[in-house]
């Protein structure tokens, strides 16, 4: 039965959708068989492995209204045992459709159910918001990673997300779980991207990886490739950091 992982900020720009691609790609290269879960109305993570708007045309936002469709909107992509359940912009729409649907909250769980018999680990790379789609994924998630860019800022919504957490994890999915959080876009050049780093290990402890990802230009290319990093750029500083965090995550999964 597939470990199943939401990838969530409600901040964009933080290295969600990078990580979603990178770590399903490696755990996929490691062996598991991966599904990527792109719930996000921009579509980035399908689009950074190789999947045009012409290629798809069932997408995770039909499966939500007719879970039977979901094996119609599973792709496949450049690594070989990972698949992706697209998104389109049509997802946009979920939010307010939504609203007056019976079990709301479940209808991504509905999905996933019907076919985490399938696969090793499902990611979910969610939207940049703490709306209907984002309380989805965690319902249907055991688990929650939480990217953080390493900036000024960075750590201020991080409390309001912990505060969702919690509310979904007492209220409609108890199982739920914070993985870790991961420091992201960090560059050892500046003293402030030290000091989020300091900040962030002193408020989450234990929870925040050792794994620091790097600002790397070859990391920020390879999706206009639609290739994740490691078969865009194997031997980059971005490649190594997504295989030690990849590492990490395993051990924290099994330990």
């Amino acid at each position: 039965m597939a470990e199943i992982i939401s990838v969530v900020n409600q901040k964009g720009g933080v290295g969600k959708t990078t990580t979603s691609i990178n770590l399903a790609a490696i755990l996929s290269e490691t062996g598991y068989k991966v599904l990527l879960l792109d719930f996000d109305p921009q579509a980035n993570a399908s689009s950074g492995l190789g999947l045009s708007k012409e290629k798809v045309t069932t997408t995770v936002y039909d499966a939500l209204f007719d879970p039977g469709q979901v094996d119609n909107a599973i792709y496949a992509s450049p690594v070989d045992t990972l698949s992706v359940l697209a998104a389109s912009t049509s997802l946009a729409g979920a939010e307010v459709e939504l609203n007056n649907v019976e079990k709301r909250e479940f209808r991504l769980k509905a999905v996933v159910d019907k076919i985490k018999g399938d696969y090793d680990y499902i990611v979910i790379d969610c939207a940049p918001s703490l709306g209907l789609l984002t309380v989805n994924a965690l319902v249907a998630s055991q688990k929650v990673l939480v990217p953080v860019q390493c900036e000024y800022y960075a750590l201020e919504g991080v409390a309001q997300l912990m505060q969702t957490l919690t509310l979904v994890g007492k209220h409609l999915n108890p199982e739920l779980e914070i993985m870790g959080v991961l420091l992201t876009m960090y560059d050892p050049r500046t003293s402030l991207n030290q000091l989020v780093v300091e900040n962030a290990k002193a408020h989450f402890k234990s929870l925040v990886f050792d794994t620091v990802i790097p600002r790397n230009v070859r990391l920020a290319e390879a999706p206009s490739h639609g290739l994740p990093i490691i078969l865009y750029n194997p031997r980059s500083t971005g490649a190594h950091s997504y295989y030690q965090f990849t590492k990490e995550l395993l051990h924290r999964v099994h330990a």
